[in-house]
């Protein structure tokens, strides 16, 4: 499914190989026929924004909007498990499956990555992917809720993600939910996190800043990375951002 991998590619890291990919980004997302209009109307206005705006500028923006907190994280097990010990059996679960599947492993990245994840679908059966992402729809909702009150182009990938799942969700409940909860990537919460965590590397004379807390959970994931290479791939990395909401 081409889509797919167009919205994996809109949530990584932008580059300038993204810009150089629109004609293919454009064509995946007009052949499509599960997406309705509106949707793939305003996903088209981010691909034609990223293609054409400022790298340096795309670049900063997808720090500012995933690299600072948990609220908007794109590892999808960050939002069920935390750092609870569970998380690292749902990722090996999640990494058999892909295995199952014959998909390679050749680079890093941990399984549960969504951009990775959405890669992994789009090599399987309708079917299959609709129930994958029912099963996560919850998780999308969330995140698209907060990307779209921090005025984000990237909530309408997670809108589209929605769509495909079947899934409708409460809007209005989701609006109330995320506007009572207290913002994670302001200065004066970064402050806390890595106040918190000097505090843990004091403690734990050095063990605590790669076992625990934000920045030692983002030092885990590069430590200990894996991720799947697809071998037809549509294109190489992407990213956007402000469109109106569906």
């Amino acid at each position: 499914m081409q889509l797919l991998k167009v919205l994996a590619r809109v949530l990584e890291y932008p580059t300038e190989e993204l810009q150089a990919s629109k004609d293919a980004l454009v064509a995946a997302v007009l052949e499509d026929p599960r997406l309705p209009r509106q949707n793939k109307e305003q996903l088209l206005r981010g691909v034609e924004w990223v293609c054409a705006g400022d790298l340096l500028d795309m670049q900063e923006n997808y720090v500012a909007i995933f690299d600072k907190g948990r609220a908007t994280s794109l590892w999808l097990f960050e939002h069920v498990h935390g750092e609870s010990r569970d998380r690292g059996q749902a990722m090996v679960d999640l990494m058999e499956q892909y295995r199952a599947n014959g998909l390679e492993i050749d680079a890093k990245e941990l399984p549960d990555y969504l951009p990775l994840f959405l890669e992994y679908l789009s090599t399987r059966p309708w079917d299959e992917i609709r129930n994958w992402l029912e099963d996560i729809h919850h998780i999308l909702g969330l995140l698209g809720e907060r990307l779209y009150q921090r005025e984000s182009f990237y909530h309408v990938v997670m809108d589209s993600l929605l769509v495909l799942s079947g899934r409708t969700v409460n809007r209005q409940e989701l609006a109330r939910i995320v506007a009572a909860e207290e913002r994670d990537d302001t200065p004066e919460a970064l402050d806390k996190v890595w106040e918190e965590e000097m505090v843990k590397f004091v403690d734990d004379q050095g063990s605590s800043c790669s076992t625990g807390g934000v920045v030692g959970q983002r030092r885990r994931e590069l430590e200990q990375t894996q991720t799947i290479h697809l071998s037809d791939q549509l294109m190489t990395d992407a990213t956007p951002r402000q469109a109106g909401r569906a």
